[in-house]
């Protein structure tokens, strides 16, 4: 909840007040101009690196490999090309950043990190009732029932 408060909340706050700043600085038809330009090279750019990625797939494949590493390319120029078309210094910040395969790289390391993490916690302590891994404390809450039919209600 809180990740989301700040996603939508905060970081929109920072962009706006980021861009009043700078058009401040450099005035209004400067800072339009900004947000336009890197909304334009950042889709140009994102889609020749998406075009690339495409090429490294079909290659992967044809080759008989499992292309994971550029699928997760792929999914990161997504993103960039999202962040980029978004008005705002922050988001362009990390978009530019996430056209560049190094720090993709960077990124699918952690998300391979963050992922086996999960992995392992559900894999041992399994998935609780809202989706998130369990505890041990929590498989000790649980209790076994059993039914018995006294046949009463048999006619």
């Amino acid at each position: 909840m809180l990740r989301l408060l700040i996603l939508f909340t905060i970081v929109p706050l920072v962009e706006l007040w980021l861009l009043i700043s700078i058009g401040e600085v450099i005035g209004p038809f400067y800072t339009i101009a900004i947000i336009l330009v890197t909304g334009v090279v950042g889709a140009s750019l994102a889609r020749w690196q998406g075009i690339l990625c495409l090429q490294t797939v079909q290659r992967q494949i044809q080759a008989g490999q499992l292309p994971t590493d550029s699928l997760l390319d792929g999914l990161g120029i997504l993103v960039a090309a999202a962040l980029l078309i978004t008005p705002g210094v922050l988001t362009d910040i990390v978009g530019f950043t996430l056209l560049i395969p190094s720090a993709r790289r960077v990124v699918r390391r952690m998300l391979g990190h963050i992922i086996r993490t999960k992995i392992h916690r559900i894999s041992t302590h399994g998935m609780g009732p809202n989706g998130s891994a369990t505890s041990d404390y929590d498989h000790d809450r649980i209790i076994d029932v059993r039914i018995i039919d006294s046949g009463k209600d048999k006619k």
